[in-house]
């Protein structure tokens, strides 16, 4: 694919790197460092979040971790922490009555393991998808609110915005949803979610997998500050991210804070000149 040529600084928020034959056998895809550099730089993307992906189930992220801080080293990435846990992220009584037996088991997210991505200056956030990895319980939530970095949900019909709102929204942390809340296309919680910004001045969506112009442009119309450009590769060519929020039909301006201001104003990493 051509590469894109544009006159804006991009910066990207979700990008997902598979670390090792692990991750790569649980997601089915075998997408290295270097080319996936080489596709951000197609799409004229000079620095993206990066975080490992699904793990087989009963397996620890920290390896994964550490691998993904290790091959940010010396490329265009900004390293997050992947976490899981015990509970349920579902909304019904099945959900509510397993949650009151989930107990933390060895593969899981502690509390400890924040405090220590938190303190670790090769990580800059974290990344969170409560439908495959569970959802942490109250101790690890309680420290990622007093590390206050960025915490990246996957959210979607999985994890719909009501559940975001019980179980994340009450920490007083920056919490940035995927897809706009509405993956796979669901404009309806796209639009919900859209609604909350409204409710709650930490919440921020990224723009990955929205493919709706008119939910795209009223994120960006409504909410000029709370928007992020997030392609969701490699799953899909950054390419493609860019080109939907480079023809919305916004102002320069407001693009310019989709594409970098906006990412880099929450994860100062992202920040040109930064020293990452």
């Amino acid at each position: 694919m051509l590469g894109l040529e544009h006159d804006f600084r991009i910066v990207d928020t979700r990008a997902t790197l598979d670390p090792d034959e692990s991750s790569v056998a649980t997601h089915g895809r075998d997408i290295s460092p270097e080319r996936l550099e080489r596709e951000m730089l197609q799409a004229g993307i000079v620095r993206a979040v990066a975080s490992p992906g699904q793990r087989a189930a009963g397996q620890s992220y920290l390896r994964a971790n550490n691998a993904v801080a290790r091959l940010s080293i010396d490329r265009p990435f900004v390293a997050f922490a992947r976490l899981n846990g015990p509970r349920d992220p579902g909304t019904g009584p099945v959900s509510v009555v397993r949650n009151l037996r989930a107990e933390r088991d060895d593969h899981h997210t502690r509390p400890d393991d924040v405090e220590q991505y938190s303190y670790d200056d090769r990580f800059h956030g974290f990344t969170l998808a409560p439908h495959v990895d569970g959802l942490p319980d109250e101790d690890v939530l309680s420290r990622l609110e007093d590390a206050d970095l960025p915490l990246f949900v996957h959210a979607g019909q999985a994890f719909p915005p009501e559940a975001v709102e019980t179980e994340l929204l009450g920490y007083d942390l920056p919490v940035v949803l995927g897809s706009f809340g509405g993956y796979p296309l669901d404009a309806e919680l796209m639009n919900r979610t859209l609604d909350l910004l409204d409710e709650y001045d930490r919440l921020y969506v990224d723009t990955s997998a929205v493919r709706y112009r008119e939910v795209l442009e009223r994120g960006v119309l409504e909410h000029p500050d709370r928007v992020l450009f997030g392609s969701g590769a490699p799953d899909v060519h950054p390419n493609v991210g860019v080109m939907e929020v480079l023809t919305l039909d916004v102002s320069e301006d407001l693009m310019r804070r989709v594409l970098a201001k906006n990412p880099a104003r929450l994860v100062p990493a992202l920040a040109e000149g930064a020293d990452v």
